[in-house]
């Protein structure tokens, strides 16, 4: 006799997957601006640094960068950046195919999510052109260090209820690499943006279409490779 009821125990739900990605070179291409808007700061505050000094940082914070060329004056700097870039916004254009995989991605009922070092301000528009609903954006506007740090990516699990070992983070950048190495999160390096892998140990998507095969199994270990263009 039983003294008290047998309830069978619910189930397990497999944990959900988050895919959090990078903005610029990655979802939206907006080198165009980020390129005149640095050539109107050259010319307004007499700086001598090329754009590609600037790109070559790209993934951190603007301020970072402006210490990392030894610039000064950051905040007028970055104002008249800002306002270039806001007023130039319409030259930003989503890479061909990622609107196609976003949507597989949230069928298939992952999680999406956005950590840019642009602040919030120039990002959400830009955001708004992907016709995609993202459970969490994370700017510099956030709590937390940008990236390298791993405070944006952490936050972002914090948000969503995920474990980083169900979180991949898709990035194009340096600084986006050693973020997700930090928070433990999986890496893949989207080729299609502006800086390289950097390492031969890094998973590479070669396409957004190529991001698909995470649908596959994504949990397998690290490869060379990431599918391809399909």
């Amino acid at each position: 006799m039983l003294l008290f009821p047998y309830e069978p125990p619910e189930p397990e739900t497999p944990p959900r997957r988050a895919l959090i990605f990078d903005l610029d070179g990655v979802l939206v291409d907006t080198l165009p601006v980020m390129r005149l808007a640095w050539q109107v700061v050259q010319d307004v505050h007499g700086i001598a640094r090329p754009f590609e000094d600037y790109a070559a940082h790209l993934g951190r914070p603007f301020a970072d960068i402006m210490g990392l060329l030894g610039i000064a004056d950051v905040e007028a700097v970055h104002a008249t950046y800002s306002s270039v870039s806001v007023a130039a916004a319409p030259a930003a254009s989503v890479f061909d195919g990622v609107q196609d995989a976003l949507r597989a991605f949230a069928v298939a009922d992952w999680l999406l999510a956005v950590v840019t070092s642009k602040p919030l301000e120039r990002a959400a528009p830009l955001v708004g052109l992907l016709g995609c609903p993202f459970a969490a954006i994370h700017t510099p506007s956030s709590r937390g260090r940008g990236k390298p740090s791993p405070d944006h990516l952490l936050l972002t699990l914090v948000d969503l209820g995920v474990d980083p070992a169900d979180a991949i983070f898709v990035g194009d950048m340096p600084a986006d690499r050693e973020a997700a190495q930090r928070a433990g999160l999986r890496f893949v390096h989207a080729a299609w943006g502006y800086g390289g892998p950097g390492t031969a140990a890094v998973e590479v998507a070669q396409s957004p279409a190529g991001l698909l095969a995470l649908l596959e199994d994504g949990s397998r270990p690290l490869t060379a490779t990431v599918g391809s263009p399909r």
